[in-house]
């Protein structure tokens, strides 16, 4: 009865302890998201669209290029951060089928002290399978893992080589869950498969997608050397 007893309290104490561990995790991946933006778009004669981005630092916003599209002079990019509605320029822009990454200017004098002082950093690590990550978007954050290209088609394992075990929004940022630095930009889905040895044969099983991010790497190659961020 005493060992049942013992049992007991150490399973009530350990919930009271996890508690607060996963509170504290939310916490410091909600103070992330002082960097995520809407990117707003309004194609001639179509209906507005609304896509995520990430604050860098000196009134620079990065995201994904399909995000931003063609034709930027069209359709007046705007963007949503810090309780403001400003307009954008768009300074670089690569391609869906190249480097899936814009970035965009915005006039930093508008922005709070508080988000004007802060630097975003780019992860220097290679990102490492298993390690948790959070997706992050103003409106939230999700916690994910990096997975191996291994669970994707052959085909497509050369060119989407960073990946993460569900699929995000496009443009949402990407951020090493431990170090808070940014590993990447949200890009694209992909199929995963589940593979079963079959007759002898490796056989793949569709089992949902997963989310590509262009890297930091990526990132630091394509933001110009004059930015100095």
């Amino acid at each position: 009865m005493r060992s049942a007893a013992l049992f007991g309290f150490i399973v009530v104490l350990a919930g009271h302890i996890s508690a607060p561990v996963q509170v504290q995790a939310q916490t410091t991946d909600d103070s992330l998201r002082i960097y995520a933006v809407n990117i707003v778009k309004t194609p001639p004669f179509r209906n507005q669209f609304t896509g995520y981005g990430i604050y860098l630092s000196q009134g620079i916003i990065i995201t994904a290029a399909h995000v931003v599209g063609h034709w930027s002079f069209f359709t007046r990019p705007r963007v949503l951060i810090a309780g403001q509605d400003l307009p954008a320029k768009v300074i670089k822009e690569g391609s869906f089928e190249r480097t899936d990454l814009a970035l965009l200017s915005i006039e930093e004098a508008t922005l709070p002290l508080s988000l004007r002082l802060r630097r975003n950093p780019l992860c220097k690590e290679v990102p490492q399978v298993g390690i948790e990550v959070v997706d992050v978007v103003p409106e939230k954050t999700v916690r994910s893992r990096i997975i191996s290209p291994l669970l994707i088609a052959p085909k497509f394992r050369s060119k989407y080589g960073t990946l993460i075990n569900t699929e995000q929004n496009s443009g949402s940022g990407i951020f090493d869950a431990e170090r808070k630095c940014l590993l990447g930009i949200v890009s694209a889905k992909l199929q995963k498969n589940k593979y079963q040895i079959r007759n002898g044969r490796l056989i793949g099983k569709p089992d949902g997608f997963a989310g590509y991010f262009v890297p930091a790497s990526e990132i630091t190659n394509f933001i110009p050397q004059e930015l100095h961020l």
